[in-house]
């Protein structure tokens, strides 16, 4: 990502590739899927601060002369930092991060945050589809970094590794009591370069090595298929830079199969990019309003959907959930204020606003900063509301270990009627 500002709607539980749901019954579990990015924050005044150079012409903040009084109090706390703290020496670069993130924290909103380069990069595969690495879906937040599920044809599945399994050491380096995030990065490398993981799998008493030789690994952001009663189904898992031309393609591949109709499903998809986002909706809508951005000023700014939709006559299902956020939400919001199709799931996460990142110099991470709220067609507020469903239908953990999926089985008895 260049330095330059990307529109983006995210959901603050999407991570990324870290951590995914597994693709079986046709969805994704996401009961494993997410977890929060990291928060905080920067802008150029108090990068000038920390580096102690002067500050430039400042605006709505007062003279130059009086933030050197504001911020005596920080330099105050810097000085007695590096002189008492008791574990010295302290890294300087993660203390300026810190104040970062502690601005922006004091804003009071949970979308406006500091990504640090780590999150960013990873953030970067999210949009761009693209990653070096071994090619699997896994989930941070367990004991041990956990496979949910090799993605196909990629090194993870040449190797062998399956659902379940744990990586307890990489390189012969042992990972107990490791953050999740930190195991990640040492998984990820080069293509062509190499990565010895032991394995601990179910059933299996000892653990054992494999040797995983790294790929560009490609990952689509849309899935599709012919389910029963002759059903299309397309899974868009989030809204990226190539989420267009593969819902296109998808779309036409489904309709040679003449289906009687087709099932969009959104569960557990956190957001993505705001264009992305309306040109999903465009291929289900007529050319009308797909959302409105409502900025501080009180100015609206009205999205409209494209031409030449794919699918705007076929009968229509589409799935949602408690992960189903943000640019997901658009769409979802949009297909139903004009009576489109019938929703099917349970109450949406509730995401009605919209960041604006802003990558800093010097590969110093990026900013997240709430831009605007988005209203639906009908001008609806979904933040902390969420969508609800027109058919409310659980989707529990003995449902999940029984391998069966009563939301899509709704969404195909209603299309089959």
């Amino acid at each position: 990502m260049s330095n330059k500002a990307l529109k983006i709607i995210l959901v603050t539980t999407t991570l990324i590739i870290v951590i995914a749901g597994t693709f079986s019954g046709g969805f994704l579990a996401g009961n494993v899927y997410q977890k929060a990015l990291n928060e905080g924050t920067n802008n150029p005044l108090l990068e000038s601060i920390v580096s102690s150079t002067p500050v430039p012409q400042a605006t709505n903040s007062g003279t130059p002369t009086d933030l050197r009084e504001l911020f005596k109090p920080f330099w105050e706390t810097w000085d007695v930092v590096h002189n008492e703290f008791v574990k010295q020496p302290v890294d300087d670069t993660l203390l300026m991060r810190g104040a970062i993130q502690g601005m922006l924290d004091s804003l009071g909103d949970k979308h406006t945050s500091y990504i640090d380069p780590d999150m960013l990069r990873q953030a970067n595969i999210q949009l761009t589809g693209e990653y070096d690495g071994i090619g699997a879906w896994v989930d941070v937040t367990t004991e041990y970094l956990t496979i949910i599920s090799p993605m196909p044809n990629s090194p993870a599945e040449k190797a062998g590794l399956k659902p379940e399994d744990q990586v307890i050491a990489i390189n012969g380096e042992d990972m107990t009591g490791i953050d999740g995030n930190v195991v990640l990065k040492k998984i990820l490398g080069p293509a062509g370069s190499k990565v010895t993981l032991s394995i601990l799998r179910k059933d299996i008493t000892e653990p054992f090595d494999v040797l995983i030789t790294r790929e560009k690994i490609v990952v689509p952001s849309v899935v599709g298929k012919m389910v029963e009663n002759n059903i299309a189904y397309i899974q868009i898992s989030t809204f990226g830079e190539n989420t267009k031309q593969e819902l296109e393609t998808s779309i036409e591949e489904l309709l040679t199969n003449n289906p009687k109709g087709l099932i969009l499903d959104l569960r557990y998809n956190g957001g993505g990019l705001v264009d992305s986002a309306v040109d999903v909706a465009s291929q289900f809508i007529k050319e009308d309003v797909v959302m409105y951005e409502q900025f501080g000023d009180g100015t609206l700014n009205t999205k409209y959907a494209n031409k030449n939709g794919l699918a705007r006559d076929i009968p229509l299902v589409v799935l949602v959930n408690e992960g189903t956020a943000s640019a997901s939400e658009i769409v979802a919001g949009a297909i139903q204020d004009y009576g489109r199709a019938k929703i099917v799931g349970v109450k949406s996460y509730g995401k009605g606003s919209e960041q604006t990142w802003r990558t800093l110099e010097d590969d110093q991470g990026a900013i997240r900063v709430t831009v605007a709220a988005w209203l639906t067609p009908l001008k609806r507020q979904i933040n902390e509301v969420g969508l609800t469903p027109d058919f409310i239908v659980e989707l529990t953990e003995e449902d999940i270990k029984n391998g069966k999926d009563p939301q899509l089985q709704k969404a195909i008895d209603l299309l089959s009627q």
